[in-house]
């Protein structure tokens, strides 16, 4: 039987990558994304490529009620999802007193809330099938509190637990959620966030192919998290040893160059 995976940000970096991942493993696809037109370039590239079914849902998932909509048109597609991956995601750097209310309302939104609620919506029927793969993208910044993008990385920590609490629940049921936590990655993330000249992104950038790939296996196998790359796995490693002091100092750093 075809299994669906419903993948989020699907149209751009990482989600894409995703995207071409599933269907090159014969997944049937659900993607969702704001722009219906990217949305319909995508399918056809990727059923040209790949001939396999994909079903398209154009939507704003940072607006309250995003999740239940998205749900609703699954069930009305009359589709059962096994794998679901929550990828869209969006960044508003800066000076804390500097950055934009209501972009980090949103970013909260979707990064937290909408992650969360479908999580809930997709659960139960996957519990209740005796199989299921949800995997939550998150961020370096997961683990390490960021001085010029402290509410970017709130919103990814909350990702990463509640995630973790949540698989645990999840033992011996066949569902499982893991967490991806990339570091800077080759795509469109950082120029629409205006960080793409800092030094986070000038070193150690990672291929979104490679992070998906990543990703994909440690979320076949059940894991509860996945740090993408070495250099990512040093630096998460270093953050729990070194003093904050010496941790804040460097996030400032690599971001400050922009900011």
């Amino acid at each position: 039987m075809t299994k669906t995976a419903l993948i989020t940000g699907s149209t751009s970096g990482i989600g894409k990558a995703f995207a071409e991942k599933l269907a090159y493993e014969n997944y049937r696809l659900v993607l969702v994304s704001r722009s219906a037109e990217k949305l319909a370039a995508q399918a056809g590239a990727i059923n040209e490529k790949y001939k396999c079914t994909i079903h398209t849902i154009p939507m704003d998932l940072s607006i309250p009620g995003a999740a239940q909509q998205v749900f609703d048109a699954v069930k009305q597609l009359d589709l059962n999802v096994q794998v679901l991956i929550n990828n869209a995601g969006f960044n508003e750097a800066g000076r804390f007193s500097d950055t934009n209310m209501n972009k980090e309302s949103e970013m909260i939104q979707l990064h937290a809330v909408y992650t969360t609620e479908m999580m809930k919506l997709f659960l139960p029927d996957m519990v209740a099938n005796g199989y299921g793969r949800i995997l939550n993208v998150g961020s370096t910044g997961s683990y390490i509190p960021c001085p010029y993008d402290a509410v970017y990385a709130a919103t990814k920590a909350y990702i990463l637990h509640v995630s973790k609490g949540i698989n645990a629940e999840l033992k011996w049921t066949g569902v499982s959620v893991t967490v991806l936590c990339p570091g800077s990655t080759k795509t469109e993330f950082a120029a629409k966030a205006g960080i793409e000249d800092t030094l986070l992104f000038k070193l150690f950038v990672m291929d979104a192919k490679k992070v998906a790939e990543i990703g994909y296996k440690a979320m076949q196998k059940g894991k509860s998290s996945v740090i993408a790359g070495i250099y990512n796995k040093l630096m998460v490693f270093s953050s729990k040893i070194l003093p904050a002091a010496i941790t804040n100092t460097l996030t400032m750093k690599m971001l400050k160059s922009r900011l």
